[in-house]
């Protein structure tokens, strides 16, 4: 998994008849900072994300594991969106805007 923040959307009209429904988000990586890092991955949200949160995503053959996603083309899934992340003791928690402060 990584961490990384939703900064898009996209929109397909025409696609995969197995994707019809399924809302298409651009990620950024995010380094333990919060910074946005290249690259980005287009990734199929199956938890509600906004653009601006912090969210976990899996790439791979492990984004077809998930129950919206099995038998469909996929290689990235947003599945976790993130509430707080601590490192090396340093509290990071989400705020409204989906930036990340130290607390």
């Amino acid at each position: 998994m990584n961490l990384g923040r939703v900064v898009g959307t996209v929109v397909a009209t025409k696609k995969n008849e197995k994707l019809v429904g399924s809302k298409l988000l651009i990620v950024k990586s995010m380094d333990l900072e919060g910074n946005v890092v290249d690259p980005f991955v287009v990734a199929v949200d199956t938890v509600g994300a906004g653009v601006g949160e912090v969210v976990l995503v899996v790439t791979g053959s492990s984004a077809r594991a998930t129950v919206d996603t099995q038998g469909k083309s996929v290689d990235a899934v947003v599945m976790a969106i993130v509430d707080y992340i601590e490192v090396d003791r340093s509290l990071f928690e989400k705020v409204k805007e989906g930036k990340v402060k130290a607390v």
